[in-house]
Parts: structure tokens; C-alpha cells; sequence
């Protein structure tokens, strides 16, 4: 990589990483807020629902913006934004006062993924690289954003923790903001065979949704697709046409399974912490005069091995087709959604092993479905169908934290990982079918 690919990669790798950090912190945080306020958990689920919904929602208007006030500040402004909006939640005197903090989060890392992409495929001329290397930082932010927010939690209250997560976002901006780089260096460069190889890299689901997007970027002769110029979609009919041509074929199909992988990941995931707090295995225990959590410990090592899935997936889009392989995926996440309770009421090691193989299946669909999303679409549509599928998981997806709160409070755990089930036997149906054309 030259001066300019480092430059750039060392800028999206960071603000990826932070991003997921924050991202995955927030269920560490939810235990505790069920104890410090007078909240239900569907109350909860529905606050952290709105926050996720703006992180999804964001997306498209974010990829406009990427484009009019260019990449770099668009990612200095999220950076500091998202430190602004948890010094606001380490402030927070009430629930309703959370929830806006988190909608603010939401709304300033909405803005991330379509800014970092846009970036790395106008900017990086080693782009497979660069898109590896982007992969790999938002993985371990994922993996390791919790178990440093656990960590902190055993010498900190949920306060002081939230306040210093939001000091590496702010040095982050200010040395992004030193950075000096060419935000189109590589516009020119082909990115034909890019997306393929990314998804065969397993860099996880945002690597593979890159990869997509860079044929978006870079491609300079696919502006007749979709009514999409070359310069992107410039006015509200070539929008509404392309998101015509997308909507009203197969990719409509695609687009179901992305926002059943949303509800699922979304579901499971925001409420983990509190169901795994509930096991008498996983029950605190005093070890030096500290008070240590053990579900905390296995749900960010849940995390820690869904970078294995990530790549797994990759691996397997790039050798076999991606729709068969994600029905047998989501059938294997409906099927561990069917004996994970068991499982965890036998003990502790049967908890972990099923634990260990939920976080690995979990993140094994996301760069198949993303993959499949660039089978599904022509290339002069392809930022904007990943818009969508950022659209779908993020946003429509964030509904699955109010429904796992709502069942939670209102159900019981079977329900809630019943309707689980259902989920992702929906969406290996749909894969089924459209492998089945």
C-alpha cells in the first residue's frame, strides 16, 4: 500500500472498530439499566430499538451526504458525535433521557458505513486490502467492544465507563482530522473482480457489503442501470426508479431474508446479557474482593467467536452458492434457537457449547446474504441495494430488541427463542425458493 492507502485504511479500520464497540456495548449496559431504573424490560427493548432503528435508518441519507461534504468529514463528525451522545448517556438521569442519547448514537454512526465504503473505493488503489483490513477492525470491535466495557465494569459504575468509552472516539477525530489523504485517488481504478474476492476473503458482513459497494463507486459504465447515472442517484425520480427496479424483483426476495437476519441478530443479541444473568451457573461470584459477572465474560466470548464464523462465511460464499448455503445456515440458527434453553439449563458446559456455536452460526449468514445481494443486483444499482440491506438489518432489524423485550416481559424465554426459530426458519425458506429458481 502506498502513503494515501495507509492513510485511509488506518482512518476507516479505527472509526469501524469504535463503531461496533459502541454498537455491542449497549447490551453489556442493559442488566444494569433494568436495576438503576424503574423500567420494564419492553419499555427497554423499545428505547434500544429507537437507538438501533437510527443507526439502520441513516444509511441512505448518509451515502448522500458522503458525497456532497466528502467522506473524511463526514467520519470526523460521526467520531465525535457518538463521544458526544454517550457523555450524554453517562449523564442520563432517566430512561427517556437514555433513549435520546441512543437515538443521537444512532443517528451519528448511521452515517459510517456509506462514508467508510465510499471512502476505501475512491481512495485505496490496494482496495481487496484495504476492504480486508476494514473487515477485520469492525470484527474486533464487535468481539472485543464488550469485553472492554466488562472489564471497565469491574472497577467503574455503568457511568464512568460510558464517559470513557467516549474519549478514544474524540483523540480518534482529532487525529482523523490531521490526516491528510486524497479521497479519490483510486476513482479510476477498475473494481470489477473486487467484491468477489473480498466475500471469498471472509472479512464478515461489512468486508463482503464493501466489496459490493466498491463496484458502485467505482465502476464508471454502469450508469444506465436502474436510471442510475454515473455520478450516482442525483434526484428524487432516478431514486424512486432505481428503488423500483430493485424492490420489484428477485432482490425483493434477498431484501426479505436480510431483514429476517436483522430481526434475529437484533433479537437474540440485545437481551443475551439479561437472559444469560439469570442461569445459577453464570451467578456472580467473589473472587479478591470484586464482585465478578460471568455472563458478561460469555457473551463477549460469544462475540469473540462469531470472527470465525464471519470468516467461515466468506469462505463459503466464495466456493458454493450462496442461496442453498444460507438456507442450511438460517436452518442451522433455527435449530440452535430450538436447543439452546435446553442446553443452558443442563449446566454450564452444556451453555457454553451451545453458546459457542449460536456466535459462530450468527455471524456465518452475514456474508452470504451480502454476497448474495451483489448476485441479485446489477452493478449500477449496487451502493444503493446495500443501502437497503443496511436499511433492512439495521433499521427494519432494530424491531427484533422491542419484541424480545416485549416477550420477555409479557412471554417467557421458550417464546421468545419459539419466535427466534421462526425467524430463521422463514428466511432459509426464502433462500430455499430463490435457490430453488
Amino acid at each position: 500500500m502506498n502513503r494515501n492507502d495507509r492513510a485511509i485504511v488506518g482512518l476507516v479500520a479505527l472509526a469501524h472498530a469504535t463503531v461496533h464497540t459502541y454498537e455491542l456495548s449497549i447490551p453489556i449496559l442493559i442488566p444494569i439499566w433494568l436495576d438503576v431504573f424503574p423500567v420494564t424490560q419492553s419499555t427497554l427493548g423499545v428505547v434500544v430499538a429507537t437507538g438501533y432503528a437510527l443507526f439502520g435508518l441513516g444509511a441512505l441519507p448518509g451515502g448522500v451526504l458522503s458525497d456532497t461534504v466528502g467522506s473524511q468529514r463526514l467520519i470526523i463528525g460521526c467520531l465525535v458525535a457518538m463521544a458526544g451522545a454517550f457523555v450524554a448517556l453517562s449523564l442520563a438521569p432517566s430512561i427517556p433521557v437514555v433513549g435520546l442519547a441512543l437515538v443521537a448514537w444512532g443517528a451519528a454512526a448511521s452515517v459510517y458505513h456509506p462514508a467508510g465504503l465510499s471512502l476505501i473505493s475512491t481512495g485505496v488503489e490496494e482496495r481487496a486490502d484495504g476492504f480486508a483490513y476494514h473487515g477485520i477492525a469492525g470484527n474486533l470491535g464487535i468481539a472485543l467492544g464488550p469485553l472492554v466495557v466488562t472489564l471497565l465494569l469491574l472497577v467503574a459504575d455503568w457511568r464512568a465507563v460510558t464517559a470513557a468509552l467516549a474519549v478514544p472516539a474524540v483523540v480518534a477525530g482529532v487525529v482523523a482530522s490531521r490526516v491528510e489523504l486524497d479521497e479519490h485517488a483510486a476513482a479510476e481504478t477498475d473494481s470489477g473482480d473486487d467484491s468477489g474476492e473480498t466475500a471469498a476473503d471472509g472479512g464478515g458482513e461489512d468486508a463482503a457489503a464493501d466489496g459490493g459497494s466498491e463496484d458502485a463507486a467505482g465502476d464508471g459504465d454502469s450508469g444506465d442501470a436502474g436510471g442510475r447515472s454515473e455520478m450516482g442517484v442525483t434526484s428524487l425520480p432516478e431514486f424512486l426508479d432505481a428503488s423500483k427496479t430493485l424492490l420489484v424483483g428477485p432482490f425483493a426476495a434477498v431484501f426479505v431474508v436480510v431483514v429476517l437476519s436483522g430481526l434475529y441478530y437484533r433479537g437474540v443479541l440485545t437481551f443475551l446479557p439479561e437472559v444469560l444473568s439469570a442461569y445459577p451457573s453464570l451467578a456472580p461470584v467473589e473472587v479478591a474482593g470484586r464482585q465478578l459477572q460471568p455472563y458478561r465474560y460469555v457473551y463477549a466470548g460469544l462475540l469473540l467467536v462469531g470472527v470465525g464464523g464471519q470468516y467461515t462465511g466468506g469462505k463459503l460464499a466464495g466456493r458454493f452458492e450462496t442461496e442453498p448455503t444460507l438456507a442450511v445456515a438460517f436452518g442451522v440458527l433455527a435449530a440452535l434457537s430450538v436447543v439452546f434453553l435446553p442446553a443452558a439449563g443442563a449446566g454450564l458446559l452444556p451453555l457454553l457449547v451451545a453458546g459457542v456455536f449460536l456466535g459462530f452460526a450468527l455471524f456465518v449468514v452475514q456474508p452470504l446474504y451480502q454476497t448474495t445481494v451483489a448476485e441479485y443486483t446489477p452493478a449500477g444499482t449496487r451502493g444503493l441495494s446495500y443501502g437497503y440491506t443496511y436499511l433492512g438489518v439495521f433499521g427494519v432489524g432494530a424491531i427484533g430488541a422491542a419484541v424480545a423485550g416485549s416477550i420477555l416481559e409479557f412471554g417467557s424465554l421458550p417464546v421468545l427463542f419459539a419466535v427466534l426459530a421462526g425467524f430463521a426458519l422463514t428466511a432459509a425458506a426464502t433462500a430455499a425458493w430463490l435457490s430453488s429458481r
